[in-house]
């Protein structure tokens, strides 16, 4: 899609939703995948629908299709590092079989995600001891994925002890950047933050995985006034994709380049795919990567 070290993914998330499994039920992977090749992205994201790697990989070589990375709940402060090892290095070893670049944690002991909780006002915050313990645990996660020839990057995350641009601060200032980077989510940082630029220009050097996801911005203020929780939110309709919020993509993108990031940029909106039609939303954000952000005129 474009000349640079950046390679460019659309997450399963619009097709199905880990978090609600009901929602896009009908959509196969076969579907997901064939629709990320028509909307002409290089690959994607390991759902939690995804099969066993045999069978995963077969379905990419098809279609000339590459996994990013996946998502991997730890839950280091609640059960432990150890506990939180043991299921890592399963991850890992899935993740290397079907050859991806990146691990993305999130430390969910305390995560409001799933609740019915105001995710606007209600995050859960963590003591000075289990800041220590959550780093130390990171660095020790971060050495695993090496092992696999993986990076772990760990991503901010609405509703969890690690959401504000100070919580970002804080972990990044407590782990090992040999071992811990971090996954840059536009639309996460924007909700919390009011804005994605502050993030991205101080730990522009730890980041090596990209989230661009948008917000709709009267959306996400009426679910603030409501009080929602993050689910009803996203089934509100606040996040979509680039192009169709009120996010201009156009300044981290550069940020990036002047960089030289070299990674995955994943298209990533939580959507009711009934509402919104994945194949739809998924051409609308290529279009605008490819006319807005690339600059490469498309055929019609």
């Amino acid at each position: 899609m474009n000349n640079s070290n950046i390679s460019w993914g659309i997450a399963p998330i619009g097709w199905r939703n880990d978090d609600i499994p009901e929602i896009g039920a009908e959509n196969t992977l076969s579907h997901l995948l064939s629709d990320i090749v028509v909307a002409g992205f290089e690959g994607t994201e390991v759902g939690g629908f995804f099969p066993e790697a045999e069978k995963l990989n077969k379905e990419l070589r098809l279609r000339n299709l590459k996994i990013a990375g996946q998502w991997f709940s730890s839950f280091i402060i609640r059960d432990g590092v150890e506990k939180a090892s043991k299921a890592f290095h399963t991850h890992c070893e899935y993740l290397q079989e079907v050859n991806a670049d990146v691990a993305v944690v999130s430390e969910q002991t305390y995560s409001i995600q799933g609740t019915s909780k105001n995710v606007f006002t209600e995050k859960p915050y963590f003591t000075d001891q289990e800041w220590q313990e959550l780093c130390q645990g990171l660095n020790k996660l971060g050495k695993i994925a090496d092992q696999y020839n993986l990076k772990l990057v760990y991503h901010h995350h609405l509703g969890t002890g690690v959401e504000t641009l100070e919580e970002v601060d804080r972990l990044l200032e407590n782990t090992d950047p040999e071992h811990v980077h971090l996954l840059y989510d536009t639309g996460h940082i924007y909700v919390s933050a009011g804005e994605c630029m502050t993030l991205l220009d101080k730990h522009i050097e730890r980041i090596q995985h990209v989230h661009f996801k948008d917000i709709r911005q009267d959306v996400m203020e009426l679910c603030k006034a409501e009080g929602k929780p993050f689910l009803q939110s996203f089934l509100t309709g606040m996040f979509t994709v680039p192009g169709d919020g009120c996010i201009d993509f156009t300044e981290p993108y550069q940020r990036l380049l002047a960089k030289d990031y070299e990674g995955w940029i994943v298209i990533e909106a939580e959507q009711d795919p009934s509402i919104a039609h994945p194949l739809e939303y998924a051409l609308k954000a290529r279009r605008y990567i490819d006319e807005t952000l690339i600059k490469r005129k498309v055929m019609s």
